[in-house]
């Protein structure tokens, strides 16, 4: 499997763990203590569908989302890796703009 983000390549397993601790700034992280949401998004970098899930509302600790904040951001790249796999592999489509190894 191929990283979308960059030309690192491996097993389903490791690009997931790749993602989550070079490419975790793909992963947005929201808190509206207005409207009490705290909300976890990423974008597909080949055809720009978005997903937003909301962290489940028991969560609201303060300090949850800093101690849970890799845990999250796995759960958002699996979401992408299922979404790349299902829509992308098969066609071949690859991320436009990726980033050059670092």
């Amino acid at each position: 499997m191929d990283c979308p983000f960059c030309d690192a390549t491996g097993a389903r397993s490791e690009i997931h763990r790749h993602l989550a601790e070079v490419h975790g700034d793909q992963v947005s992280i929201a808190v509206d203590e207005e409207r009490g949401r705290r909300t976890y998004g990423i974008t597909c970098p080949v055809c720009g569908a978005p997903w937003e899930r909301q962290i489940k509302p028991r969560y609201r600790d303060p300090a949850f989302i800093d101690e849970f904040a890799e845990e999250i951001k796995l759960v958002a790249f699996d979401m992408l890796l299922y979404h790349m796999q299902g829509e992308h592999e098969a066609t071949g489509q690859t991320p436009v703009n990726r980033e050059e190894p670092g």
